[in-house]
């Protein structure tokens, strides 16, 4: 049954606190990983990040393949836990901004999956399953994690390439190309966040994670929802200074890509 819009507002407004205390939280935790494990110099932590993302998602490639997809979605929520605490490990530097950004991420996009789900306003008509987790109200509480995951992957990916870009372009051009690079970043980074759904969508709907109705199709309007939600977020993330060079971001992104890739090629 969908809600009305003052209902939709005040159930929000009483989760932004609980978002609030999650993202406290995850602060809090990542904050005593550093003290007791501190490891110099953030290479060394790329590399270790990089290499536990790439254990965790294998074996839970092995796992679903191998039959056992009810436990491993199961482990779903606690593996973007896992991830989102390496992100916050391998990030250069934390600032205010930094986890602002995070924090507005992480209650816009369930606020977006909760306007979804309850009015159909956005990404079209769909529903949660059990498998990602407590929920409330429908919504799992893991989905605004998951947000902050593939808007940071996403913009920090298309801030390494238009770096990257700028180092060929003339002297006297690079002013006229840094406010290219700006929105590059945003609308570029809002193209492979959706390209990346696209991908995952049709693994996410098999592994029991949401279901659309009133047909299994994912509607275009999905996609086009997904694109706009992403501008808007990756608006943030460029507006906000932090420093946004973390290889492990770019890393964790091509791991999940390749990771739905192979599920999408051998799940039936």
């Amino acid at each position: 049954m969908r809600c009305t819009g003052h209902r939709i507002f005040f159930r929000s407004f009483i989760f932004f606190n609980a978002i609030r205390s999650v993202i406290s939280c995850c602060i809090t935790v990542h904050r005593s990983v550093m003290k007791f494990f501190p490891i110099p110099g953030t290479k060394p932590r790329v590399y270790i990040a990089t290499s536990l993302a790439i254990l965790f998602h294998t074996v839970g490639l092995a796992g679903i393949i191998r039959g056992n997809t009810a436990l491993f979605t199961r482990l779903t929520s606690m593996n973007m836990m896992v991830m989102l605490l390496l992100l916050l490990w391998t990030q250069p530097s934390r600032n205010r901004s930094f986890y602002l950004f995070m924090g507005i991420v992480m209650v816009a996009g369930f606020l977006s999956e909760y306007t979804g789900v309850h009015t159909g306003w956005l990404f079209g008509e769909y529903s949660y399953g059990a498998a990602l987790g407590i929920s409330y109200d429908g919504i799992p509480l893991i989905i605004g994690v998951n947000w902050f995951i593939v808007i940071y992957c996403c913009g920090v990916t298309m801030v390494s390439v238009v770096s990257r870009m700028a180092k060929n372009v003339p002297e006297d051009q690079r002013a006229v190309y840094a406010g290219w690079g700006r929105a590059s970043v945003i609308v570029d980074g809002a193209l492979l966040a959706t390209f990346f759904d696209w991908i995952m969508e049709p693994v996410a709907i098999r592994l029991g994670y949401w279901q659309w109705a009133p047909s299994a199709a994912v509607p275009v309007f999905n996609y086009l929802s997904w694109f706009i939600v992403s501008v808007a977020l990756l608006f943030v993330f460029s507006a906000c200074p932090f420093n946004k060079s973390n290889r492990f971001a770019i890393h964790l992104l091509l791991i999940q890509i390749m990771f739905f890739l192979l599920l999408r090629t051998i799940l039936p």
